[in-house]
């Protein structure tokens, strides 16, 4: 959320959590694609608020595992296994890859569906990397110790935050949707 407002600032938007509009669901995300759980997601919603909703999906694709995390990085190997244990497991199983086959990408799709019309809009925020051979950094969250950002010589773990968010997945799609918004306005 706080992203989000930040991103978000200065437009005519006024940005509400869920729960400050009194919406306690978890959408199930069935779909095969960020894009159809992010518009499934912020349809859903919208269709309960009454209001223009902003949902996301995102995750971690890996080329070498054919884009696997993916669409279920929030459940790889079960919802409740700790991300530290997610992240040795993939490094084991890039033990004897070379660092030109580990890239991969940090994934946003951002959803606005409008109610009652049933339009929505996408947009896509990548960042692109390579998985690292060790667990580095401690900032962040998730998969961000062993995702490595050549350009900035940093896993995302070890960024500042302001690096990250300028950088990240979800700040690239955020930005996108705004500017969309804004052009309906």
């Amino acid at each position: 959320m706080k992203e989000i407002c930040e991103i978000m600032a200065g437009t005519a938007f006024n940005i509400l959590s869920m729960e400050e509009v009194g919406i306690d669901i978890d959408v199930v995300e069935d779909g095969i694609t960020f894009e159809e759980n992010a518009k499934k997601k912020a349809l859903e919603i919208a269709k309960i608020s009454g209001k223009l909703t902003l949902a996301d999906d995102s995750g971690l694709e890996i080329d070498y595992l054919n884009k696997e995390p993916g669409v279920d990085s929030a459940n790889y190997m079960g919802r409740e296994t700790p991300y530290n244990i997610r992240n040795a497991h993939i490094i084991k199983l890039l033990k004897n890859v070379p660092d030109p086959e580990r890239t991969a990408r940090f994934v946003c799709v951002i959803a606005a569906a409008f109610p009652y019309k049933q339009h929505v809009l996408t947009a896509r925020g990548t960042v692109e990397g390579i998985i690292t051979h060790e667990i580095k950094g401690s900032g962040g969250f998730g998969y961000d110790p062993i995702f490595f950002v050549p350009e900035h010589g940093l896993t995302t773990a070890e960024m500042l935050p302001t690096l990250k968010n300028m950088i990240s997945h979800r700040g690239k799609a955020l930005r996108l949707m705004k500017e969309m918004l804004e052009n309906l306005c």
